[in-house]
């Protein structure tokens, strides 16, 4: 009863004229910035802090605006991802498997609304979770410890098979590739420079978004000249409002990737990339009898886009309760808060209730101003699909160059796209997801760190990583995983075998 008063309080402070408009104008640049390859909401909420600080907003209100900017980043971040195959940021990354084809037969409208719905579906639970089981979700989340993580992270890699469901033998090479790739940099414990050939770029690593975009954006345009396509079109569907019947089938998808994708968000450092990687793969080995993820199934649309913005909405959770960012987002609202002399914490909800209660309350908002936001505009994006491509995919190579050039203002980086792209258009060629690369990358640095924390922290006893119930659990999954892999494995080729010496009907 106390949380519903609470609330019914939170109400009062988002709902006032001057907080419906910020709410309004952060949804509005949110989505517009979540769709623009290389920004995503990091970007789009420092970019908007410098406004919040010229309007002299109280604090609630600048916390409001922005909140609403990183909900609207996870919305936008689908579109170019169905339309183009290009993520606007890393979480959207899984939507480009079945979300971009399903553009390229005709069902543009279809992904695009199941993702919308998924994206609402997947923050308001987020939301409510944030309200209901906050103060248990992080009893939990502080129990992760550097073996923790580095178990959910094995995991993590474990779980790639079931996503890009190609050879194994391919599968590995990629994840090997992007580990590698993740080593470029600073070593985390010795300060010592690895892999940078003296080049001093490169002592921060790859950017995640630069290699995303490479590998996606670029190779997609390698892919398009080579097949000398420059005239041809995507199918342009007629119908742009899409029917109940496609959009129930997934409703399952879209309550376990929210579920997934909510605790991913709670663990301090995991984030919407994980939630999103997560939440697909667990679908796909749930709900793949046919063979039809990666192909265009809708299922693959609605959990990854579920899983991240429900990852957004728990990432919330650690900041506002133990004043511990959950994501990278995050960080530069706690940031915010600090600046703003509010110091997040277990007191934060005693001594500025309305700070907090007004953003969970604005987030309940912002999902239904989202919603009634993106799907009217349906019909708008799929009309990309009728611009030929020799006009569309130049456009899209410069919004590449400008998004990943405004990351860091260094031509190094473009450079870096451009090799990324070639790299993607080998792997293409070769038949090997890009997928299992940018997981690398993305997770490759956290999982050595944690290994080496946990390490340190033994002093040298390989135990550390079992002895927690929480770490066996996890392992105890592992091995589901792998046992099914295998299982399935074999299935597949006793009944090539049988087809095989069946014959030709």
């Amino acid at each position: 009863m106390d949380i519903l008063l609470q609330l019914a309080d939170g109400f009062a402070v988002a709902l006032t004229p001057t907080n419906i408009a910020l709410a309004l104008f952060g949804c509005f640049i949110g989505t517009i910035v979540g769709a623009l390859p290389g920004l995503g909401p990091v970007n789009g909420v420092a970019i908007l802090i410098p406004l919040a600080y010229s309007l002299r907003l109280e604090p609630a209100s600048a916390l409001i605006m922005l909140s609403c900017v990183y909900y609207g980043c996870m919305y936008g971040g689908r579109i170019s991802s169905i339309m183009l195959n290009i993520p606007g940021d890393e979480p959207a990354m899984m939507t480009c498997l079945d979300g971009h084809p399903m553009a390229r037969q005709g069902r543009a409208p279809e992904a695009l609304a199941i993702s919308g719905i998924a994206s609402f579906v997947g923050a308001m639970l987020a939301t409510v979770g944030l309200v209901l089981l906050a103060p248990l979700l992080v009893q939990v989340a502080i129990h992760f410890g550097p073996a923790e993580y580095f178990a959910l992270y094995v995991l993590a890699f474990v779980s790639i098979g079931g996503v890009t469901g190609a050879n194994p033998a391919k599968t590995l090479l990629a994840a090997a590739l992007g580990l590698a790739l993740g080593c470029v940099g600073i070593d985390p414990q010795s300060g010592v420079p690895r892999f940078t050939f003296g080049e001093y770029h490169l002592f921060d690593g790859f950017e995640p978004i630069v290699a995303i975009v490479g590998l996606f954006a670029i190779s997609e345009l390698l892919i398009l000249l080579e097949d000398l396509r420059a005239g041809a079109r995507v199918e342009v569907p007629r119908r742009f409002l899409p029917r109940w019947a496609d959009i129930r089938p997934t409703l399952g998808a879209m309550l376990r990737g929210s579920g997934i994708g909510f605790f991913a968000g709670v663990l301090p450092g995991a984030g919407a990339s994980l939630g999103s990687f997560l939440a697909y793969s667990l679908e796909k080995r749930a709900s793949d009898r046919e063979g039809t993820f990666g192909k265009g199934d809708p299922r693959g649309v609605a959990a990854p886009e579920a899983g991240n913005n429900a990852a957004a909405g728990g990432a919330l959770v650690p900041m506002l309760s133990l004043g511990v960012p959950g994501s990278g987002t995050t960080a530069v609202l706690l940031a915010l808060l600090i600046s703003l002399n509010i110091t997040p914490g277990p007191l934060l909800f005693q001594n500025k209730p309305d700070v907090v209660w007004g953003l969970i309350a604005a987030l309940f908002f912002a999902n239904v101003v989202l919603l009634v936001l993106n799907l009217p505009l349906v019909g708008l994006f799929t009309r990309m699909l009728a611009v030929p491509m020799w006009v569309l995919m130049p456009l899209v190579v410069m919004v590449s160059f400008v998004g990943v050039y405004s990351i860091s203002n260094s031509t190094f980086d473009l450079w870096a796209m451009v090799a990324f792209g070639v790299l993607g258009f080998v792997l293409r060629k070769l038949e090997i997801s890009a997928v299992p690369v940018v997981l690398g990358l993305l997770l490759g640095n956290d999982m050595e760190s944690n290994f080496r924390r946990a390490m340190t922290i033994s002093g040298g006893e390989i135990g550390i990583f079992f002895a927690s119930p929480i770490t066996q659990l996890l392992y105890g999954a592992v091995l589901v995983f792998l046992v099914v892999a295998v299982t399935l494995s074999v299935r597949r080729r006793r009944r090539a075998r049988r087809a095989l010496a069946a014959g030709p009907d």
